[in-house]
């Protein structure tokens, strides 16, 4: 086991998290706003465009999550760390400077293959911690996302109002002052005596989510699971354009939404997740946290002032607590010396949720947002959540009434 005195890698990793997250959070709020004044005609076809964006960037991440991590084990940690973080300073760059929609897909593809870092960090953490403190460095180092994802959507929310490229620019040099920071204080954890040959076979993401056949007890879980991810898409890939096409939304009430909403769920999972799975035990808090969800959904489609958003952010938060009950579930079903392998499936249904949930999202705000739809609705993605995470929610109930 490698070690290392002081604490300055695993803040480094902490860093490298929290600013992975952040970047993708900080240009959210402008995204609409960017579009337009790069020649989408209006905010459907502004949705539609934003929505492949997030499809590039998620397929990248998918293919590349991979690859990073084979990449880590030929060549070590820190090369393949520092390349990343390299690569996202300059791609935030080339995207605030972009002078066509065009540029903007490629930089989205120049950070979904940078963003997959989060690959050989979470190698690293392990590599440079004792097996008993591991669960608690990891904890850490993935809260690290969740305050990106807070702080985030803020910070581009403000730095909207002086632009719709002032986030890119912020999020390059956060990325570049990240790059220095490792430059210095990153050791390498894995010595050449560990290291082991690429391989394309151990770096097909498909594989892994066949693992989840060895594991039917839990298929419902995970079915349930890849529901509330896919629903949930709707969050970060539409709205910011719905409160744009709803209420007219500036930038900075952009983010500050979003800050409230990723704050309100945080709270949740640190202080009620554990009591109400104790309380109501596993199956009936996933249960809970999915009908919230498809409840939530359903009261933003039709939500007739912008105040309320911030009323049922509130209320809704409860729909936290759905992944780390149904997560919990899963663990437990399978035996011990396949946690790694479940875990692994869960992941690659997560990705594949975050590939198709974006697309089919955008493209339902973009068309009942369009001249061509029939009935205006902006809300009609909202309605599609509603009822995926109702789907979820029929799963697990279904469950338990079968009793099994």
């Amino acid at each position: 086991m490698t070690t290392f005195a002081g604490r300055k890698p695993l803040a480094f990793i902490f860093v490298t998290r929290l600013i992975d997250a952040m970047g993708f959070g900080i240009v959210m709020p402008v995204l609409p706003q960017l579009l337009l004044s790069m020649g989408a005609p209006d905010i459907a076809a502004a949705t539609r465009i934003g929505g492949w964006l997030l499809v590039t960037y998620a397929v990248l991440q998918f293919f590349c999550g991979p690859i990073m991590g084979n990449l880590s084990d030929r060549f070590g940690r820190r090369p393949v760390i520092l390349i990343s973080l390299f690569a996202y300073g300059v791609d935030y760059a080339l995207m605030g400077f972009a002078p066509s929609i065009l540029w903007l897909f490629v930089g989205r593809a120049i950070a979904g293959i940078a963003g997959a870092v989060y690959v050989p960090a979470n190698a690293f953490v392990a590599d440079v911690t004792e097996p008993a403190q591991r669960a608690q460095a990891f904890g850490v180092v993935s809260s690290a996302f969740g305050l990106g994802f807070i702080l985030g959507p803020g910070i581009g929310g403000l730095l909207g109002e002086m632009g719709p490229r002032a986030p890119f620019f912020v999020a390059g040099a956060l990325a570049g002052a990240n790059f220095l920071f490792g430059w210095f204080v990153l050791p390498e954890s894995l010595p050449p005596e560990r290291r082991r040959a690429f391989s394309w076979k151990r770096a097909n993401p498909l594989g892994v989510a066949a693992l989840l056949k060895h594991h039917p007890v839990v298929l419902v879980y995970a079915l349930a699971m890849c529901a509330f991810f896919l629903g949930n898409n709707v969050y970060p890939s539409t709205w910011a354009f719905f409160m744009t096409a709803r209420f007219d939304w500036s930038p900075g009430m952009i983010g500050l939404s979003l800050v409230a909403t990723g704050l309100s769920m945080a709270i949740v999972q640190a202080t009620l997740t554990g009591r109400l799975t104790q309380a109501m035990g596993g199956e009936r808090a996933a249960l809970l946290g999915l009908s919230i969800a498809a409840a939530s959904a359903f009261a933003y489609a039709f939500i007739p002032s912008g105040w309320m958003v911030f009323v049922i952010t509130v209320l809704g938060a409860l729909q936290a607590i759905t992944y780390p009950s149904l997560n919990a579930l899963m663990s437990g079903q399978a035996p011990a010396d396949a946690q790694g392998e479940l875990q692994g499936g869960i992941a690659s249904l997560t990705s594949i949720a975050n590939v198709v949930g974006p697309l089919l999202m955008t493209q339902t705000l973009g068309y009942f947002t369009s001249t061509h739809a029939g009935v205006h609705f902006p809300g009609a993605a909202f309605v599609l959540a509603a009822l995926i995470n109702g789907l979820g929610a029929s799963l697990i109930f279904s469950k338990m009434r079968k009793g099994k």
